[in-house]
């Protein structure tokens, strides 16, 4: 079983444009593409969890999440960067009730690692939220928030106590790989 890397999308490996529709308003986060190539170098499976609550809320639909997703694996596969799968939360628990699959439950990392043979108690989870990293609690593995904007302080605050903070993705990139290799 190989590590991956679940990677939050929007803030952490592409610019955070709430409920992103037009896939050419994607952009890559300063230094994503470099700490994605570094983690895929090393063997590490890279993967996109996401919650994409505009879905069930109708402010995107699936077709334009579809093209947003495809434009965020081709811009990283062309930095070599490729991203072996992309998974999503459509669901709002306020309209489509409740889920396994909306973060920081685990049910979309649980179907990543059953589909592409992957070690969780060996992987970095990493986003802007606390709901990106609190599931390496659960499932095992090293998880950093990577504070943006608009994270919320009591976000950090949690993450102080419960996981690693580093200032950005390359940072947290390279404490995970040397986590790794002291594991």
């Amino acid at each position: 079983m190989r590590p991956a890397a679940f990677l939050d999308r929007d803030g952490t490996i592409i610019a955070d444009a709430h409920y992103l529709a037009d896939a050419s308003r994607v952009h890559a986060m300063p230094g994503a593409a470099e700490a994605l190539r570094r983690l895929h170098a090393r063997g590490v499976v890279l993967v996109i969890v996401t919650n994409q609550s505009g879905i069930a809320q109708r402010l995107i639909t699936a077709a334009q999440y579809d093209a947003v997703r495809r434009r965020v694996e081709s811009l990283f596969a062309l930095e070599g960067a490729p991203i072996a799968g992309s998974w999503h939360c459509p669901h709002y628990p306020s309209i489509s009730g409740p889920c396994e699959c909306r973060k920081p439950l685990t049910g979309m990392y649980r179907d990543a690692a059953k589909a592409l043979d992957l070690a969780m108690d060996r992987s970095l989870y990493v986003g802007d939220r606390r709901r990106d990293v609190e599931p390496s609690l659960t499932l095992g593995g090293y998880g950093v928030l990577v504070p943006a904007p608009d994270t919320p302080e009591a976000d950090v605050i949690w993450a102080r106590g419960h996981a690693d903070i580093a200032d950005s993705l390359e940072e947290a990139a390279q404490r995970y790989l040397d986590w790794l290799d002291r594991s």
